[in-house]
């Protein structure tokens, strides 16, 4: 291979490590949200956003099959927006 191939190789690889690192991140953070939330006697929303996220980023099915998981980013997103807005009692 020249190495205009080993650079988009090299390219490609680091963003699937970010992507991947970002999902790890996110997951953990959604875990920590909700036994934080628990712990404090605040309401996490319904119990179908947190594990259907969790099940969603942990199955190998997905609505966009991708090697990335940019699709499983923001699933995880949306669901901490939900679970913060369901304990925050100004809205």
């Amino acid at each position: 291979m020249d190495t205009n191939t080993w650079i988009l190789v090299l390219v490609v690889a680091a963003v699937l490590a970010v992507a991947l690192g970002t999902a790890v991140v996110l997951l953990v953070r959604l875990v920590r949200t909700r036994r934080d939330l628990r712990r404090a006697g605040l309401p996490t929303g319904p119990r179908w956003v947190f594990w259907g996220a969790i099940a969603y980023v942990v199955l190998p099915a997905d609505l966009l099959p991708d090697p990335a998981f940019f699709d499983d980013i923001g699933v995880l997103l949306l669901a901490l927006r939900s679970m913060r807005a369901s304990a925050d009692p100004l809205r």
